[in-house]
């Protein structure tokens, strides 16, 4: 949630960047901000001043009452009635001010960095760099979803009987290479400093609110509404918020955390061929690393990030390609992501299989999470990424390792997986 200090100190580049983001009505709901907030201040010193006022009159009555000022002591007693009517009064103004200026900052997403470039749609993102050979595959390949039913390593009819489409049965092989990716992702992670967590995978709104996923994505994610609590769409909440209501000391920093969880997210709207097979899922396993960092620490960690990520790209063999996300393509609570993409072989298109983004404040301003130095607290930066998500990538691995005799495994997961191929 972005800071009323900040809007009112930096209204022109506040606007610039609400627009960046294609927020509606930039403007007009700033100005509302702006407007509300005034109110607010006018309100409170009003109270403030009346209080005071009440204070002082009655500690006055029992000075007139000795003097035998009888007359004055009540005029001032019916004074100090009228002015606790009016307190009254302002508290709930106050309070009505203060609720409708919450609702109408909720509603503003995250401010792009500087460096995010202008555009509205994916095609838009800027190609940071490329790596890696794109394989040339032999005659007669075919995309994963073909290659999943002639090995019989992931059935979505099964998945769509137990439960619905786009939850896939992973089966002998196919659940070992999930498994072995998961592994291998998590150890890259300690290797690289982080902590592993394992936390809930369901979330109540307050957990919910911290991260931006509510109210934003509320329609996206599944509700168990008898309890009022949300599956999660990705690791991130549960983990960031174990930081919710914290203040944390400058020696605690930076903090570390890699989690795996599977992810559930509705994908409400989502049709056609670049959806298909794994290209989107309801349920699926990701991996998530979680940073916590002072603010000027935070765009060299979003860098780090990055670069473990490409780093476990490369391990697998993989061409990839990072982009860094136009205004309109990012999320809503993000100032800057970077994403991380594939190249399928056989569908002959990038895929997605990673994000790293710095939220700056935003998150940390939702959370109350700060960092208390030289007997002042201040709001923290928060990060994640996803190091990595595995269907795409394993759409990828079985896509681009394709042969006549079978899939080979790339060489990093053979230690993991027990077998060197799927044939």
């Amino acid at each position: 949630m972005l800071q009323i200090q900040q809007i009112k100190e930096n209204k022109a580049a506040t606007i610039e960047g609400l627009n960046r983001k294609y927020f509606k009505n930039a403007e007009e709901v700033v100005e509302q901000i702006l407007g509300l907030d005034e109110k607010r201040r006018e309100t409170q010193v009003e109270l403030d001043n009346t209080l005071a006022k009440s204070n002082a009159l009655a500690k006055e009555i029992g000075g007139l009452m000795k003097a035998g000022k009888k007359e004055e002591a009540e005029a001032a007693k019916a004074e100090t009635g009228t002015l606790k009517v009016r307190s009254k009064e302002l508290e709930e103004v106050l309070k009505t001010l203060e609720s409708e200026l919450y609702e109408v900052l909720v509603t503003l997403p995250n401010l792009p960095h500087s460096s995010v470039p202008a555009g509205k749609t994916p095609e838009e993102n800027e190609v940071v760099l490329e790596s890696g050979v794109i394989p040339n595959l032999p005659e007669g390949s075919v995309p994963h979803w073909d290659l999943i039913k002639k090995y019989d390593i992931i059935d979505f009819e099964l998945g769509n009987k137990i439960t619905g489409a786009g939850f896939p049965v992973y089966k002998g092989k196919g659940a070992r290479i999930q498994r072995a990716l998961i592994n291998f992702f998590l150890d890259e992670a300690i290797n690289a400093g982080y902590m592993e967590v394992q936390p809930p995978i369901l979330i109540n709104k307050e957990s919910g609110f911290g991260t931006g996923q509510l109210p934003d994505k509320d329609g996206q994610m599944y509700h168990a509404t008898v309890d009022d609590l949300f599956l999660i769409p990705t690791a991130e909440v549960p983990i960031t918020n174990m930081y919710r209501d914290v203040i944390l000391q400058e020696s605690e920093l930076p903090i570390k955390n890699a989690g795996y969880t599977p992810c559930f997210r509705r994908e409400a709207g989502s049709w056609g061929a670049h959806v298909r097979g794994l290209n989107r899922l309801h349920q699926f396993d990701k991996i998530e690393i979680v940073r916590i960092e002072k603010p000027e620490n935070s765009y060299a960690a979003l860098e780090e990030m990055s670069h473990h990520v490409q780093g476990i790209l490369q391990k697998l063999e993989l061409p990839y390609r990072v982009l860094r996300l136009c205004g309109g393509d990012m999320s809503f609570t993000s100032a800057l992501t970077y994403d991380m993409e594939t190249y399928s072989a056989a569908q002959g298109r990038w895929l997605e299989v990673s994000s790293v983004s710095n939220f700056e404040t935003y998150q940390a301003n939702r959370l109350k999470l700060r960092m208390k130095t030289e007997g002042k607290s201040q709001l923290l930066h928060t990060l994640n990424g996803s190091a990595l998500a595995l269907p795409r990538i394993l759409a990828t691995i079985l896509e681009n390792n394709q042969t006549p005799e079978g899939i080979k495994i790339p060489k990093v997961l053979v230690p993991y997986c027990g077998f060197d191929m799927i044939s």
